[in-house]
């Protein structure tokens, strides 16, 4: 038997978070990891965009370690279910290779740029700036509740990799960066 899509245990604005806890909707724990979704809903418009397979690995690894960080935030510290996986230093790691990797390959930064060049480009600093919103209810949660700091670490990381993912794009399609203009 298949399993419905609707519960209806929402419909009074409660959701629930992995170990059973009752929360708001609106709580900050559920903005945060619905706004991690909302990222890895972008980077998998990106990857419908840019025709590099390499690129594209990374990004849908990406979004692996994203469902990572949305089961890490939708389960409250105190639960030791190792069911449960978390994000690491090894995935911040990882991300910090991958820059230095993409980023050895460009031109020196001169100018502060624009988002923009490729329609891939573009999606790709849009899915910088849905990071930054992330990280920062991150932040916000983290001060009112005990979270896996890694995960602050992490979107940090990724924020910058996905600046230099954007700038990797435009180079590999010969397509300019746009400088700001003063």
């Amino acid at each position: 038997m298949a399993m419905k899509i609707y519960t209806k245990t929402g419909d009074n604005g409660e959701t629930s978070l992995f170990g059973g806890k009752r929360v708001w909707k609106d709580d900050l724990r559920i903005a945060s990891y619905g706004t991690v979704d909302e990222l890895n809903a972008v980077i998998g418009a990106v990857i419908t965009e840019i025709n590099n397979v390499e690129l594209n690995a990374v990004l849908v690894s990406l979004q692996n370690e994203l469902f990572v960080i949305g089961a890490d935030l939708a389960t409250p510290m105190e639960n030791t279910n190792s069911l449960i996986p978390r994000i690491g230093l090894n995935n911040i790691e990882r991300l910090e290779k991958i820059i230095d990797n993409h980023d050895s390959q460009l031109p020196p930064l001169k100018n502060f740029i624009l988002p923009g060049g490729s329609k891939g480009a573009s999606l790709l600093h849009l899915a910088r700036t849905v990071c930054r919103r992330a990280e920062r209810e991150v932040v916000a949660l983290s001060k009112c509740e005990k979270i896996n700091s890694s995960v602050e670490i992490y979107l940090n990381r990724l924020s910058d990799l996905l600046f230099v993912l954007a700038r990797y794009q435009n180079f590999s399609s010969n397509i300019a960066d746009v400088d700001w203009q003063k």
